[in-house]
C-alpha cells in the first residue's frame, strides 16, 4: 500500500482547510434542511407498480422472464475500513480498471465540521480525516493506493464528480463545480499527463476547446478517442483525442447540434425533449460500438453510433421528477451484453433491463440506509465477474459491492 505525492498529514491539512471553507453544494446534490412535518403514520395501499424492493437479492418483476437475469446480492463487509482515521464524503465516480482493482471519486469538501472532528480547533472528537480525492481498492477490498487534489501544472476541481480508468492505465477524473469546464488525465500514481479545457472559460455548448461541469466519460482505447457526457452545464456528448486532447465531434440528442438557448421541457414525464437535460449524467460505449448516454432528468438514456447518429432511446420510470430515472448505467458481461444495468438515484434502486426490448425485468435495493440499500445512489461500475460496485452522494457518502451469485445466460 502506498499513498503518492502527499505525506497523510501534508494532504490533511491541506485538504480540510478548503473543506473549511464555504463551498456551495449543488442543486441535485446538496444536504436538504429539515421540512419533514409529518405527524400522522399509518399503512398505505401502494400498487404493485409503485411497490419497493423487499428483498435482500435481485427481485424479479412480476411476469418478467427470470431466464438469464443476472441475480446480484450486496457484500456488507466490502471494503475493509480505510487507514489513517480517514472517511469518504460523497462518491461521486466509479470505475474498474482491466486488473479489476475499484476505483472510487469523492469529494472531500462534502464532509460536515462534525465528520471531521479531530481536525477542528479544538478537536470535537477523535475522528476523522478526509480521504484524498481518488481511492483504488483490490478484488478483497483493501485499500491499494489514494491520491488527488491540488498540484503544479494543473487546476483541480471545485467539486469532484466522474472518473474512468483506460485500458493503458490513465486516470481520467472530472468535477462539475461552476468553474470545472476541464478534465483531467493522470498516471495510475496520481501523476499529472494532460488536461483539456481551462476553469471557467466555457463558451457554451458548442466550444470545441472547453468542457462545461462534465460527469462521465469512456475511452474508445482502440480509436485513442474518449467520449465525454458534458454535462451539467453543457448539454452535449463531446468527443476528444486521448494522446493530444484535439478536438474530434460534438452532439446532442438525437444527434442533432445542441442548442442552450432551446427551453426544457415544462413537463419532462411528456417524454421527446428535443436537448439533453442537466445533466448528461454517464456516456458508456457497448462492446458493440453503440454509445450509451444517461439523460438523467428526462428519464432517459439515448443511443447513438461512434460518429454521433442516433438509433434509439429508451424511457424508465417516466413519472419520475425531482433529479430524474436515469443516472448511471453498465452493460452485463455475457457475450451480447444482454442487460442494461442502471442506477436511479431519485427512486433510489438498481434496475436490471432488457437491453433490446428496453424492458425493466428486475430491481435491487430501495430507498433507505442499510447494507444494499440506497440514499441517492449515484454511479455503478462492474468488474470482469459481473459484480457491480455503487456509490451514494448526498448524505449517503459511500460506497458498496453486490456480488453476482447468478451470472446472466
Amino acid at each position: 500500500m502506498h499513498f503518492t505525492r502527499y505525506t497523510i498529514s501534508l494532504f490533511a491539512s491541506a485538504i480540510v482547510c478548503a473543506a473549511l471553507l464555504s463551498h456551495a453544494a449543488l442543486p441535485q446534490e446538496e444536504v436538504p434542511p429539515l421540512e419533514q412535518t409529518t405527524t400522522v403514520f399509518s399503512s398505505h395501499d401502494i400498487p404493485p407498480d409503485k411497490r419497493v424492493v423487499m428483498s435482500q437479492e435481485t427481485e424479479i418483476l412480476e411476469g418478467a422472464d427470470a431466464a438469464g437475469v443476472p441475480n446480484y446480492r450486496v457484500d456488507p463487509f466490502w471494503p475493509k475500513p480505510l487507514p489513517n482515521n480517514w472517511i469518504l464524503g460523497q462518491v461521486s465516480g466509479a470505475d474498474v480498471s482491466d486488473d479489476d482493482h475499484v476505483w472510487f471519486l469523492h469529494r472531500p469538501n462534502s464532509l460536515s465540521d462534525r465528520e471531521v472532528g479531530v481536525t477542528q480547533d479544538p478537536p470535537i472528537n477523535k475522528c476523522c480525516y478526509p480521504a484524498p480525492p481518488v481511492i483504488e481498492y483490490d478484488q478483497k477490498g483493501s485499500l491499494v493506493n489514494a491520491w488527488g487534489g491540488p498540484g503544479e501544472g494543473y487546476d483541480w476541481f471545485e467539486n469532484e464528480h466522474g472518473i474512468h480508468v483506460d485500458d493503458e492505465g490513465f486516470v481520467w477524473i472530472g468535477g462539475n463545480g461552476e468553474s470545472d469546464h476541464h478534465l483531467l488525465k493522470f498516471t495510475r500514481d496520481g501523476e499529472f499527463v494532460m488536461q483539456i479545457g481551462e476553469p471557467g472559460a466555457s463558451q457554451g455548448s458548442n466550444d470545441t476547446d472547453n468542457l462545461n461541469r462534465p460527469a462521465d466519460f469512456d475511452v474508445d482505447d482502440k480509436a485513442n478517442e474518449i467520449y465525454i457526457a458534458d454535462g451539467y452545464g453543457n448539454r452535449r456528448v463531446i468527443v476528444f483525442d486521448t494522446e493530444t486532447g484535439e478536438y474530434k465531434r460534438h452532439w446532442g440528442a438525437y444527434g442533432e447540434t445542441p442548442d442552450d438557448d432551446a427551453a426544457p421541457p415544462e413537463d419532462p414525464r411528456q417524454g421527446g425533449a428535443k436537448q439533453f437535460g442537466s445533466p448528461v449524467h454517464c456516456v458508456r460505449i457497448a462492446d458493440d460500438g453503440q454509445i450509451l448516454v444517461c439523460d438523467r432528468v428526462n428519464n432517459r438514456y439515448q443511443v447513438f453510433e461512434k460518429d454521433g447518429t442516433f438509433v434509439e432511446e429508451a424511457y424508465y420510470e417516466r413519472d419520475t421528477l425531482l433529479s430524474g430515472s436515469v443516472s448511471d448505467l453498465v452493460l452485463s458481461q455475457d457475450p451480447d451484453q444482454h442487460f442494461v444495468i442502471m442506477v436511479d438515484g431519485s427512486n433510489n434502486e438498481m434496475r436490471i433491463a432488457d437491453r433490446a426490448e428496453s424492458k425493466t425485468l428486475a430491481r435491487v435495493g430501495r430507498p433507505g440506509r442499510q447494507a444494499g440499500q440506497f440514499h441517492v445512489v449515484h454511479d455503478i461500475a462492474i468488474d470482469s465477474n459481473g459484480n457491480v460496485y455503487t456509490t451514494e452522494v448526498n448524505t449517503g457518502q459511500r460506497i458498496q459491492k453486490f456480488e453476482l451469485i447468478k451470472a446472466a445466460n
